[in-house]
C-alpha cells in the first residue's frame, strides 16, 4: 500500500528536507555550464520573440533576451531560498531552524558565488559580480517574504499575551 505524504515525512524526514534543496543546486550548477550560455538561450528566445513581434529590431532583440536572463538569476535564486528555507525551518537541528533565515542566505551566497566562479572557467559565459549580487536579491527577496509570512502567520495563531490560541 502507498503511503501518504504524512508517513513518508515522519519515515524519511530527512530525505524529504534535504533531496529538493540538492537538486536544485545541480540544477543551478547545471545552468552555470556552456548548456544556458546565452548563445544556447538565444536559440530558444529569439524564435519566440520574432514569432510574436516580426518586426523587432537586433537591439531589442538583444535588450529583452538580457532581460530574460537576468529575470532568470533572480528567479533560480528565488527557488534556492525558498527550498533552502523550509528545509532548514524544518531541520531536525535546533540552530537550523532557529537560524533558518540565516542558514538560507548563507547557502544562497555560497551558491551563488561558487557559479560565478565556475562560470569564469566556462569559456562560453562570464562571471561577474553583479550577477552575484542580482542572485543575492532574488534569494533576499524570498526569505523576506518567507518571513514576513511566518511572522503573520504566527501572530495570528497567539492571543495578544502570546498564549496560543486553542483551535
Amino acid at each position: 500500500m502507498l503511503e501518504g505524504p504524512r508517513e513518508f515525512f515522519k519515515r524519511h524526514g530527512r530525505l524529504a528536507r534535504y533531496a529538493p534543496l540538492v537538486l536544485w543546486i545541480g540544477v543551478i550548477f547545471f545552468m552555470s555550464s556552456g548548456e544556458a550560455s546565452a548563445s544556447q538561450t538565444s536559440r530558444i528566445i529569439r524564435p519566440i520573440l520574432e514569432f510574436f513581434f516580426p518586426h523587432i529590431s537586433e537591439p531589442t532583440i538583444e535588450l529583452v533576451h538580457a532581460f530574460i536572463r537576468k529575470c532568470a538569476h533572480f528567479t533560480e535564486y528565488g527557488i534556492l531560498a525558498t527550498v533552502a528555507s523550509v528545509a532548514f525551518f524544518k531541520s531536525s537541528k535546533r540552530l537550523l531552524r532557529r537560524y533558518w533565515y540565516a542558514a538560507a542566505f548563507g547557502l544562497v551566497v555560497l551558491v551563488a558565488s561558487l557559479d560565478e566562479f565556475n562560470q569564469s572557467f566556462e569559456a562560453s559565459r562570464t562571471g561577474s559580480p553583479w550577477d552575484v549580487l542580482l542572485d543575492l536579491c532574488g534569494g533576499l527577496a524570498i526569505i523576506f517574504v518567507f518571513s514576513v509570512f511566518r511572522y503573520s502567520r504566527g501572530r495570528l495563531t497567539r492571543r495578544p499575551d502570546g498564549a496560543p490560541v486553542k483551535s
